[in-house]
């Protein structure tokens, strides 16, 4: 039982450090009132484009750039992947060949990828944009009002409900705005989904050496 109550309290304190306070419907919240958005971002060869391509590229990234009048945080996630499970699904597929030509061939193959990562690290990575939005606070508040919402909670409630959406839907005006104006150089965006988030925040906050863990579904998962 002191065990337990040890480890709650190490919980509970490393909650304090944290920004977020709570993620729900694709939308991340923090403490100090903000929302923010996390969009997902392919890539784009650049050397491989011609003079052309590449000049259009620039254009469009600083028109882009001159439009917004919020910022953006760009982040970059950059993890070693385990491959152990694709060699053991290559040794099997060797065993079950009943080609000699295609069961040498993938001998080979996996061997080249077994020398490959044990001389060098292959690593996954991934890109994304994360849209903020602050709301400005209602300063003019009175203390009449938060009075009588507290007799009146269920009123308080739907209008803190009113004011979510409201932000909520600001934020991803923004985010829609990202995705048109970064869409004509190449790039495909997709904003990330509530439990892609948490896999995300997860695997921030728990580094490892491989590729990020999958939480499974949401409906497994305590969140309290």
């Amino acid at each position: 039982m002191e065990k337990l109550s040890t480890n709650k309290k190490i919980s509970s304190a490393t909650q304090q450090f944290l920004d977020i306070a709570e993620i729900k419907e694709d939308t991340v919240m923090l403490k100090n009132g903000s929302l923010r958005a996390v969009l997902a971002v392919s890539a784009i060869n650049y050397d491989l484009k011609s003079t052309d391509e590449q000049e259009a590229i620039i254009t469009q990234y600083q028109n882009f750039l001159n439009s917004l009048d919020f910022p953006l945080q760009i982040l970059i996630t950059s993890r070693k992947i385990n491959m152990n499970d694709y060699l053991e699904f290559l040794e099997k597929r060797e065993k079950i060949q009943s080609n000699e030509l295609l069961k040498f061939q993938i001998s080979e193959y996996r061997n080249f990828i077994n020398q490959l990562t044990s001389i060098t690290n292959i690593m996954d990575k991934n890109f994304y944009l994360v849209i903020p939005f602050a709301p400005i606070e209602d300063k003019e508040k009175s203390f009449l009002k938060n009075f009588m919402n507290s007799f009146n909670p269920k009123k308080a409630i739907l209008e803190k409900r009113e004011t979510f959406e409201t932000y909520r839907n600001q934020l991803f005006q923004r985010a829609d705005h990202v995705i048109a104006g970064l869409s004509g150089i190449g790039l495909k965006m997709e904003p990330l989904k509530t439990q892609e988030l948490i896999e995300l925040m997860y695997n921030s906050y728990n580094p490892s050496a491989f590729t990020p863990d999958e939480i499974g579904d949401l409906k497994d998962l305590d969140l309290k």
